[in-house]
């Protein structure tokens, strides 16, 4: 931790626990007053919180601290309430050797501390990547954090007990973006650099902007493409207006599954398809039919909870169970006779008998005329004669189908032709972008993409000038939700100067 902010009993066995009842003697809350300004260092902005267990006066009035068996929520928000109200406001906290096993405990500490930079949990108890959530800052808390410290819990001993040290600071980094040091060493830090609207200089950008290769177009290779680009055809209008009819298409022990990727791309953050005047739709759009339905829900193994019954319950196995999952999906509209560019469409023989297909492209989810963007795998074999399938006219019958729904991002992303680099030429405008004023093109000039286009958009959604949007930008490590969210808290302290 930052000065005054290490463990001053690093490595020391932690506290023995015994359960207590808790008595009054003094009004509690007057204790834990005392308690938490007898631990606050003013000068360095440091509350000393370690092996609150072991100390007298809690020990005296019989309290239970966190992580003290029998202790709850109700205990650690009151300590953090008041460390809110302690002057100057606490930058540091360490928490270090108190037993706390469960992330819920800390659940308030952003609530009272928002703007907390440096923490330090050594050697508790903490085991699971959930207990982190509750003060995650992808989850809109703790923004600030600078330094966290988490050795000593299990979480982290067994990520490294097991060789899987890199692993544990992605996951930290993921959930910590705003983070600089990790339990004593630095971290890695991947950020843009920050424009200044009035400089006329930038550092040095990559030379190149395009990969090596070329995108090319579908590859269909080895199979009839009017084999592949009929069955496509056929499934997805049927997909579309009658899909318990689908049954006829699959094998008996077929499987189905799918799964649903909430991630907003950085190309379509970039290009803000989210808030886009052209895509108004695009707000009423929910996940929760997606993630929840399909008779089982998503199956997004990265992010599912339920264990082994879960991951069973959204594999579909057989023709009925798979189209009967499907039928619980929302409604979609595939316009696959419309611009054929908005799909893209790879196939080849698998085996002696099989055929893989792969699709990418997007949908409208009905009735609220939304778009999203999908992947879809097939596993194709051809219909023996007399087959159900055959019988009904399919040429060919799903083996095994996997549907992944995204969140909406231009096709250009398959473009045939040369492929950008993320730090290559400037992401054409979209319309909406075009009709810019001359004096607000003059202040962006000088910004290099892609934080022009944050710049841009934060200027339209919220009303700021540049100078005002590049600073609420910054403020935010470039991400345009939390710049948004902290536009709305503080919108109403700012003059009249900060407005276009």
């Amino acid at each position: 931790m930052r000065r005054n902010a290490v463990s001053s009993v690093t490595g020391s066995p932690k506290p023995t626990l015994e359960p207590r009842t808790p008595t009054v003697a003094k009004k509690a809350l007057d204790v834990w007053r005392d308690f938490v300004k007898s631990r606050y260092n003013a000068d360095a902005q440091f509350l000393n919180l370690e092996r609150m267990l072991d100390d007298d006066l809690i020990r005296k009035h019989h309290l239970l601290p966190p992580g003290a068996p029998g202790s709850s929520l109700r205990e650690s928000s009151v300590i953090f309430k008041l460390a809110s109200q302690l002057k100057p406001e606490v930058k540091t906290i360490s928490l270090a050797n108190n037993n706390i096993s469960s992330g819920q405990l800390l659940s308030s500490l952003s609530h009272y501390l928002p703007k907390l930079a440096n923490l330090s949990l050594e050697n508790n108890n903490l085991q699971t990547w959930r207990d982190l959530d509750f003060i995650s800052t992808r989850k809109g808390r703790l923004e600030h954090l600078q330094e966290l410290i988490l050795t000593g819990n299990p979480v982290r001993e067994l990520e490294y007990k097991n060789g899987r040290g890199d692993k544990y600071k992605g996951e930290i980094g993921r959930r910590f973006p705003s983070l600089t040091v990790l339990d004593r060493e630095p971290m890695t830090v991947i950020a843009f650099d920050a424009p200044q609207a009035s400089s006329s200089t930038h550092a040095a950008r990559p030379t190149a902007t395009t990969f090596p290769c070329d995108m090319g177009t579908s590859f269909i290779t080895g199979v009839d493409p009017a084999l592949v680009s009929g069955f496509l055809a056929r499934f997805f209008s049927v997909w579309d207006t009658q899909r318990a009819s689908l049954m006829d298409a699959y094998h008996p022990s077929a499987t189905f599954s799918f799964s649903v990727n909430t991630s907003i791309p950085t190309r379509a953050r970039l290009q803000g398809f989210q808030h886009s005047k052209e895509m108004p739709h695009q707000k009423k759009l929910e996940w929760t039919p997606w993630i929840t339905g399909g008779d089982g829900g998503s199956r997004n193994l990265s992010r599912m909870a339920g264990g082994l019954d879960k991951m069973v319950r959204s594999l579909h196995v057989g023709a009925e169970a798979a189209v009967r999952a499907m039928v619980a999906l929302p409604a979609t509209k595939h316009d696959v006779g419309g611009a054929p560019e908005k799909f893209c469409v790879d196939a080849w023989p698998v085996g002696e008998s099989l055929l893989l297909v792969t699709v990418h492209g997007q949908f409208t989810e009905e009735p609220i005329g939304g778009e999203r963007s999908f992947d879809r795998s097939f596993v194709l074999a051809i219909s023996p004669d007399g087959s159900r399938a055959k019988l009904n006219g399919w040429d060919v019958m799903v083996m095994s189908d996997q549907l992944v729904i995204r969140v909406y991002s231009s096709h250009e992303a398959w473009r045939a032709g040369p492929m950008r680099v993320q730090h290559g030429d400037s992401i054409q405008p979209s319309p909406s972008q075009q009709s810019i004023p001359p004096q607000l093109q003059e202040q962006l000039a000088p910004i290099p993409e892609p934080e022009r286009t944050l710049v841009l958009q934060i200027c339209q959604r919220t009303g700021l000038n540049v100078k005002f949007a590049v600073d609420c930008l910054q403020g935010n490590g470039w991400d345009f939700e939390r710049a948004v969210r902290n536009f709305e808290e503080v919108k109403g302290n700012l003059s009249r100067d900060a407005f276009l």
